[in-house]
């Protein structure tokens, strides 16, 4: 059933600003804290092995739940969402959750995927709303990427999962490659190389310290302009303006007109200043940094029996309030900060 939304929060201002001036205009929303990849730089096994307690079913929003905050959110400005995990696709029945947050008019709709089941689910997707896909693949090269997401999942499989997207009509499709030096560096340009040929954008991030179970070092890291240099000696790249104010990735294209790539610089070009991104953690919390150190409670709102205006004037206050710029300030920390984990609120 579709949630409706009160007259009360729909009176709430189409534009909340938090204390830096930025207006709320995303929501990712982690559907999820399951996975079933254990990517090094994500989701450890020294962390998280076979005896890790993840959350009980009961414990998680459910489809109607989400939709609801989603909707509160949309009154309030948000008008893009993406779903994100752990990994979504492991949740049961996610194309449900699809059907009801697409319904939702003027909402830009992604998801974002290891693709290791994306093969079997691709159309059903799209057949749920889904306009299009975000895949994270961290390496051409077998080896590699085995030992990148630490499960011994071949990248034949996901390249067979995009091949899937692009027939059931995703489009477009972006993969994201995290960049850590020493492990998945030498990829950069065959990377490169295979998704221009195929016209789909790649965009590269930087290796970041997000949780506390990653061993983040800044030696690790690869700078999206040395990435852009490495690119650019064998394919020339030249830069291209943001589509939009705040986006994520900095844009550069081919010189010869085949295609364009993005960086994600959040380590040593911080973008803060622009960020307009909320997260709902799995379940019900909300975030508003991907470096947060705590959340904010929402299901107990909503599991309390508060209405729309009060869960409404939850979310203004919340974001009103809201001055986080870590990236920005990441140098300045002289105690190390115990951080939510990525695979938590995604990334």
């Amino acid at each position: 059933m579709t949630a409706t939304i009160s007259p009360d929060a729909m009176q709430s201002p189409a534009t909340i600003l938090d204390q830096l001036g930025r207006p709320l205009r995303d929501l990712r929303i982690s559907v999820t804290d399951r996975c079933n990849f254990r990517c090094v730089y994500c989701m450890p096994k020294e962390k998280f092995g076979k005896d890790h307690q993840f959350l009980e079913r009961s414990a998680l929003l459910s489809f109607e739940e989400i939709d609801r905050v989603a909707r509160l959110f949309v009154a309030r400005g948000v008008s893009k969402i993406r779903l994100t995990g752990g990994e979504p696709l492991v949740r049961r029945n996610v194309e449900k959750l699809i059907a009801l947050l697409s319904a939702i008019p003027g909402i830009d709709l992604t998801l974002t995927t290891n693709a290791s089941m994306l093969a079997k689910k691709a159309r059903a997707l799209r057949e749920a709303g889904l306009k299009r896909i975000t895949v994270s693949l961290d390496a051409m090269d077998d080896p590699i990427f085995k030992a990148m997401n630490d499960v011994d999942f071949p990248v034949a499989k996901v390249l067979e999962g995009i091949e899937a997207a692009a027939a059931a009509g995703l489009s477009p499709i972006k993969v994201n490659m995290v960049v850590k030096r020493g492990l998945n560096d030498a990829s950069i340009l065959p990377m490169a190389r295979y998704f221009r040929e195929r016209g789909h954008i790649l965009r590269f991030i930087e290796y970041m310290d997000v949780g506390s179970t990653n061993g983040w070092r800044m030696d690790d890291v690869v700078s999206a302009g040395e990435i852009v240099e490495r690119i650019s000696r064998e394919l020339p790249l030249e830069p291209v303006e943001a589509n939009y104010t705040g986006e994520v990735a900095e844009r550069w294209r081919y010189k010869d007109g085949s295609g364009e790539i993005g960086v994600i610089a959040s380590v040593t070009q911080a973008f803060c200043r622009d960020c307009t991104r909320a997260r709902l953690s799995t379940e019900g919390q909300i975030y508003t940094c991907l470096f947060a150190t705590q959340g904010h409670d929402l299901r107990g709102l909503l599991r309390g029996g508060a209405d729309d205006a009060t869960i409404g004037a939850f979310i203004d206050t919340l974001w009103r309030q809201r001055g986080d710029r870590y990236s920005e300030i990441r140098g300045q920390q002289t105690v190390p900060l115990k951080k939510i984990e990525m695979s938590y609120i995604g990334g």
